[in-house]
């Protein structure tokens, strides 16, 4: 099973170690993995083992608080898609979290331009001592309240024998206070040489204040990382029109109520008017339209809809009207899915994160050593007064370190990434896939359903001397009636209207070959039924005649026999999808080679290759689907290897290659053995997925490099490095400021994401008619 916690406390990259390790050694937990970004803890465990009571003891232990769930009503029922209305009571609450951050960070700002300004009265008006006694009341006060929260999660982390961000804000801004605060009680103790009465009650306030702010920025900036899954869930329509089930007919003076979207179930009758968004997934029982499915594919052409067709919820009505029957509702919809996929993918860790893991989990200690060293370095052989100069560098030092900025790289901009994703119809796993998904040299596509339409008709009966071609299409299609490959259904169907009356049972199908099935006609005694390739026939020694197939040699031949003699053949033929070519030379540009993997034939895989591009030597065909997963192995030699396929008989490729992409159209949009998932089924989508990638691990390089840059620059320069030569030695309050930059700026640079164009030299021109390859 797995669980999602929400977990307070965390300030850190230190944070998200601690609590892991926690998890990972509670009994019956498999995995787990804290995102800084979400706040939130995904664990992967064993229920007959551990269950939610023992993973919040092991963050508690670790330190940390686990938020309670809603217990809104709103939120109550998640089988009626309670979980889009749970993420915005999560958002509320966290908006309301971010106005009291703002609220103490105000305060503390105020209070310390307050003191500073008193501090700069003309002397002796009034008399610093008098100054002193002043500023201690509001500087004790911003410390308690506005500082508060810092020292609750310092003191937890103590407690557990451990430090984070938190410890190093308490560090500083205490040192900063308690110096202040005994120069004013007992000024006696610091009347000695070397040692100067100064306080630093606005040095405390300005940082306390300056961290909020920055804290408050951070997580403004956070919150826009999920507005991609925030309009998604913003989609769903909050009422459908629903007919009853005393209506007979569809018609459009039906009678018809609004009801809440909450109580529409499978088999419910629903009315779409003009301009309406469709409430829930199904089919149209009746009328046409067009519908806007841009913010499942990210094309915003229209899509024409009749009876028959499937529809997908919150999608958007043209000026059509029509009846649909509502087949998935609530967390079923295709719309919850891509909500439920693209956060799970947010939450997720990228293998680029473990760098900035292993160096913040030593990253505080590190610090309060360093500040430590510069503390009595200074105090020794530092300048007059000494105390007051060490005690400016030790704070600086503490208050300038970022853990922060090194924990927020990596996920920032992968919920920015896969939200951005979303939005262009690319729906991606998680970190690992899309960091994986940049560094892809060689792409496998398979052909039916990926390159071609992968809805096959028959274009040719040819039965050999002595049978009937109604006999021939009768028994092919009894025969393959329990076969769920796409030939077998364009046979079925093509048998439908042809010739009936024809039964079939003993069926026994082998992936990627064919079926065998005793078939009758009527109350007519049964026969074998062989149907299937012509390796198929030729292991039971029944001979096929190449030349039947002279008419077509590059459409699919699906070869019959009937008690083992050959009865004939009939050819399929496959559109070639409209961008199929367009997706080629996009990845050919990206220096990325194209190869083409089918178990179809050799002259039928040919003709797809030739139509869209792809070299003759970099075609393989007639290949089993569970050989499928050797050609990717084989071919991994020469670089990492995206596999994309339908994400059914191509799963075992799938899961081999190093990154595999699922075609998936709206309503098969969570195919399971994929990594990434295009919307829709344009293979164009696969460069865009490869450009998402490349973007994202981009910025994730650029907030890494910043993060530790700081940090690895600034801290020698607060420890006094330029002062001997320079006479600078940097003011805790400007430390403090560089410290909040350095988070905010992180979060910033990943929001830049958003504005990840779609590469249209990936899209056909225009909308091309689709061609027929091999038709006879």
């Amino acid at each position: 099973h797995e669980l999602r916690l929400p977990i307070d406390g965390m300030t850190c990259a230190s944070c998200v170690n601690r609590i892991e390790r926690f998890l990972n050694r509670t009994p019956g937990v498999e995995s787990a993995s804290v995102n800084l970004a979400t706040e939130l803890a995904t664990v992967r465990y064993r229920p007959e083992v551990a269950g939610r009571a023992e993973l919040v003891r092991a963050i508690e232990d670790a330190g940390y608080d686990v938020r309670p769930e809603p217990t809104s009503d709103a939120v109550a029922d998640v089988a009626t898609g309670g979980r889009v209305d749970a993420f915005e009571v999560e958002s509320a609450a966290r908006a309301a979290d971010d106005r009291a951050l703002l609220l103490r960070s105000i305060v503390a700002i105020a209070v310390a331009a307050g003191i500073m300004l008193l501090m700069a009265l003309p002397a002796g008006f009034p008399a610093m001592d008098v100054r002193a006694w002043i500023a201690l009341v509001p500087a004790t006060v911003v410390q308690a309240w506005s500082g508060g929260r810092f020292y609750r999660v310092a003191w937890r982390a103590a407690r557990h024998g451990t430090t984070n961000m938190d410890t190093l804000v308490v560090v500083g801004t205490s040192a900063a206070w308690a110096y202040s605060a005994i120069v004013t009680v007992a000024p006696r103790l610091v009347a000695a040489p070397g040692l100067e009465p100064a306080t630093y009650f606005d040095a405390s306030a300005i940082i306390i204040g300056l961290v909020l702010l920055g804290r408050w920025l951070e997580s403004r900036a956070k919150r826009r990382t999920t507005d991609a899954v925030r309009a998604l869930a913003g989609l769903r329509p909050a009422t459908a029109r629903l007919l009853g089930p005393e209506v007979q007919d569809t018609a459009e003076a039906a009678p018809e109520r609004e009801v809440a979207l909450e109580l529409v179930r499978p088999g419910d009758r629903l009315r779409v008017r003009p301009g309406d968004r469709v409430p829930v997934d199904g089919i149209v029982m009746s009328g046409r339209s067009s519908i806007d499915e841009s913010m499942l594919t990210g094309e915003s052409m229209p899509v024409g809809k009749a009876p028959g067709d499937a529809v997908i919820g919150a999608t958007m009505n043209g000026s059509g009207s029509f009846v649909m029957r509502a087949t998935r509702v609530g967390q079923d919809t295709a719309l919850a899915r891509i909500v439920e996929l693209v956060r799970r993918a947010q939450g997720s860790k990228a293998p680029i994160q473990r760098l900035a893991d292993r160096v913040s989990e030593w990253f505080v200690p590190f610090v309060l050593v360093a500040a430590a060293i510069t503390f009595v370095a200074w105090l020794l052989v530092g300048p007059e007064p000494h105390l007051p100069f060490a005690l400016t560098a030790f704070i600086s030092v503490v208050v300038i370190a970022c853990p922060c900025a090194m924990g927020l790289a990596t996920p920032t901009a992968i919920m920015v990434g896969t939200g951005r994703g979303a939005e262009a119809g690319v729906l991606v796993r998680g970190g690992e896939a899309l960091e994986a998904a940049g560094a892809v040299r060689i792409v496998v596509f398979d052909k039916t359903g990926t390159l071609t339409e992968g809805h096959p008709e028959v274009v040719a009966v040819t039965p050999v001397a002595g049978v009937e071609a109604a006999t021939l299409v009768g028994v092919a299609a009894a025969a393959e009636l329990g076969s769920e490959h796409p030939l077998a259904e364009a046979i079925v169907r093509y048998g439908a209207s042809q010739a009936g009356g024809w039964t079939a049972s003993d069926f026994d199908a082998t992936a990627g070959r064919g079926v065998l099935a005793r078939v009758a006609r009527g109350d007519g005694a049964p026969f074998e039924a062989l149907v299937g390739n012509a390796g198929w026939l030729s292991e039971r020694g029944i001979a096929v005649d190449p030349v039947l197939v002279r008419a077509g040699v590059a459409a699919t031949p699906v070869w019959v026999a009937i008690d083992g003699r050959l009865a004939g053949v009939l050819a399929l033929a496959d559109p070639v999808k409209a961008g199929a070519r367009a997706a080629v030379e996009a990845l050919r540009r990206r220096g990325i080679e194209p190869w083409l993997v089918t178990g179809d034939s050799r002259s039928v895989a040919d003709a797809v290759a030739r139509e869209v591009g792809i070299q003759p030597d970099h075609v393989r065909a007639e290949v089993l689907p569970g050989d499928k997963a050797a050609v990717v192995r084989e071919l991994q030699g020469g670089g990492r290897v995206a596999m994309v396929g339908d994400g059914v008989n191509d799963a075992p490729a799938l899961a081999t290659a190093d990154v595999g992409i699922a075609i998936g159209t709206g309503a098969d949009v969570a195919l399971a053995a994929a990594d990434v998932t295009l919307v829709g089924g344009d293979p164009t989508g696969v460069a865009r997925a490869i450009d998402l990638s490349r973007a994202t691990m981009r910025t994730i390089r650029e907030n890494l490099g910043w993060a530790f840059g700081y940090n690895v620059l600034l801290i020698p320069v607060a420890m006094g490095v330029l002062y001997p030569a320079f006479g600078i030695l940097l003011n805790p309050a400007f430390a403090a400021g560089a410290m909040a930059l350095s988070s905010v700026s992180v979060v910033l640079n990943s929001l830049r994401l958003r504005r990840f164009r779609v590469d249209r030299d990936a899209r056909p021109a225009g909308v091309a008619r689709p061609t027929t390859v091999g038709a006879p």
